[in-house]
């Protein structure tokens, strides 16, 4: 078994969470995760993110999801940068622009995600990105900072992939390569990755592996199942998965400025 698993992507302060964090973490160590890094996607969760990472020993972002820019106050800044003081808080995210449910006013969701670029342009940190059908405008914001990050959980087109990966971003996959129905384009897509500029993600608790096999009861995605993510991309690259493990964690210690803690 794979025992050196980074899931470079976990709600872990989702309410389908709740009151069982140290169970989900149980499973994720005895299925080779042992590493997971908890998002941020507003101030109150990621504070609890922080919260999470001090107490299990895990990583954690600091920001402000496009979906929530409209509640970003003018003391954002200050806000995120407190928790970014913290060892645990290892990039500013998540952050972006989603033009496919437009929860926040685009014009409001630019102007968040340029303040949180800034931010981490400031503090040195990488940022971790959310994107949804504004690929040209993330395009055209992220080449005013000199920042690095990853895409999170990717699902765009090839231009938009060879876009990314020209601005040296890393590429975070989750189970929707594992989708027969909708993750065609990804999973031909997936080799064109080069693999060190690869991390793989669960996005727990959504999109849980569609070849889990038997499924979850509860249908709900964790960290235990990164393996399924993991051996789905390693038949796609035509390599053994763990190599694909091996690789992914050396990159997430790369981006993320943790090698040589």
């Amino acid at each position: 078994m794979i025992d050196n698993l980074i899931d470079a992507g976990v709600n872990l302060t989702n309410h389908q969470f709740a009151q069982v964090h140290d169970d989900v973490i149980a499973r994720a160590n005895a299925a080779g995760v042992k590493k997971m890094l908890v998002i941020g996607c507003d101030l109150v969760s990621s504070k609890q993110s922080l919260e999470l990472a001090i107490k299990h020993h895990q990583y954690a972002t600091a920001g402000i999801h496009p979906h929530d820019a409209k509640l970003a106050t003018n003391e954002l800044e200050e806000q995120l940068t407190m928790l970014a003081n913290n060892k645990q808080v290892i990039a500013i995210g998540e952050c972006g622009l989603d033009y496919n449910r437009d929860f926040s006013p685009r014009d409001v969701q630019r102007n968040v995600f340029k303040r949180q670029l800034a931010l981490a342009e400031k503090l040195d940190l990488p940022v971790y990105l959310h994107e949804r059908d504004a690929s040209d405008d993330m395009l055209s914001i992220l080449r005013e900072y000199n920042v690095r990050g990853v895409l999170h959980c990717f699902t765009g087109n090839a231009q938009a992939l060879k876009s990314y990966l020209e601005l040296g971003l890393y590429i975070g996959i989750t189970g929707w390569v594992c989708d027969e129905r909708r993750g065609q384009e990804l999973q031909q897509l997936v080799p064109s990755i080069p693999l060190e500029r690869l991390l793989i993600e669960t996005d727990s608790p959504f999109l849980i592996p569609r070849t889990v096999k038997p499924k979850p009861k509860s249908r709900k995605n964790e960290p235990a199942l990164l393996p399924y993510i993991c051996q789905t991309i390693a038949q796609l690259y035509q390599i053994d998965e763990s190599i694909v493990a091996n690789q992914t964690t050396k990159n997430f210690y790369r981006i993320f400025g943790l090698e040589n803690r």
